[in-house]
This record gives structure tokens, C-alpha cells and sequence, in this order.
């Protein structure tokens, strides 16, 4: 029975430390990006040495898979399903709108980190695709309100209200989430 105790315990510290490396490198990822982020950065914020992290943690797909998915259980991105219970297309598109800003709104530094990376990181990139097929679901859904969901320019318009860059290109100039997404609701309309 001790025998059995003591290797619970071992897992528990396992599990512990392992916990301790993941939110170490998930600080460092959305306050410096993941390619200023070194090993023994992560191991010292997580009080371990950097053999433990690479024993955690074999390589870094391993450890951006833990850390991404530890930030999106903790910052959950909008869901765009129960948007499909607006059937008028403005009306879905301000919906979806405000959420999406708001999400921006409220981890832009750390997005701004993360995504800066996406594009000088492939391990991030790679890291990246559950969040790339989520917004491309966003816009199936968006997208799916006007008459033509096919519509490829309508559907670039629309890509570009929800992306990021765009959203944060607004903010920088002075536009409130609701102004920005009354702008974006008007090149939609437009047509492009």
C-alpha cells in the first residue's frame, strides 16, 4: 500500500510541475511571443531546471500544443453557432461583430504577441490551424446568412472585418468596436 501512496504522489508532482511549465510558458508566450521565449526562461519562471521542461516536454510542438491549448480552455474564442439563429445577415454580422471585438478588445496584447508570431514560426503556425479552422467557420457562418454564401468577395470582406490586424488597424485609429464594426458592416453591405 505505501508503495502504491508514493507513486500517486510522484504522478501528482508529475502532473504539478508539468501544470507549472505550461502557465509559465503561456505568461511568456502572451508577454514576449513564443520566438522571444527561451527554455530556460520558461524553466526559471516555472522554478525547474531546463532538463525538467525538455522532459515535460520532448519538443516544442509539444509544449506550444500544451500551452495553446491551456490558453484556449482559458479564453475561449467566440462560437459562432448559436449566430445561426439570426437569420437577417446585418443583424448576424453585428452579433458576431461584437463578440469577436470584444475578444480582441480584451487579450489584444497577448494576441498581438502570439500572432506576430505565427507568421516567423512554423511550430506556431502549426499550433495555429485549430484556430485558423475556427475562424473559417465563423465566416461559413457569417457568410451563410446572404444569399449567395459562395460569394467570393463578400466572403474576403468578411474575412477581413474578422480578422485581427484589421480590427486592431481600426482601434490604432481611433474607432470604438461599435464604430468599427458599423464600418465593417458597410463594406459588407457595399459589396467590397
Amino acid at each position: 500500500m505505501a508503495r502504491t501512496y508514493r507513486l500517486k504522489r510522484r504522478a501528482a508532482r508529475q502532473t504539478e510541475t508539468r501544470q507549472r511549465i505550461v502557465e509559465a510558458a503561456v505568461e511568456l508566450h502572451t508577454t514576449l511571443g513564443p520566438a522571444h521565449t527561451s527554455i530556460l526562461a520558461i524553466a526559471e519562471r516555472a522554478g525547474v531546471e531546463r532538463p525538467t521542461v525538455y522532459r515535460h516536454f520532448p519538443n516544442m510542438d509539444d509544449l506550444l500544443t500544451a500551452c495553446s491549448t491551456h490558453y484556449r480552455e482559458q479564453n475561449p474564442q467566440p462560437d459562432p453557432e448559436p449566430w445561426l439563429q439570426i437569420r437577417e445577415p446585418e443583424a448576424r454580422l453585428r452579433r458576431a461583430l461584437s463578440e469577436i471585438y470584444a475578444y480582441y478588445a480584451a487579450r489584444e496584447a497577448e494576441l498581438w504577441k502570439i500572432f506576430r508570431d505565427v507568421e516567423d514560426m512554423p511550430a506556431v503556425r502549426r499550433v495555429a490551424e485549430q484556430d485558423i479552422r475556427h475562424h473559417q467557420r465563423m465566416l461559413e457562418v457569417l457568410a451563410s446568412a446572404w444569399p449567395d454564401p459562395k460569394d467570393e468577395k463578400r466572403r474576403a470582406v468578411l474575412g477581413h472585418a474578422t480578422d485581427f490586424f484589421a480590427w486592431r488597424s481600426l482601434q490604432r485609429q481611433g474607432l470604438s468596436n461599435d464604430q468599427a464594426a458599423g464600418l465593417m458592416i458597410d463594406l459588407v453591405n457595399s459589396g467590397g
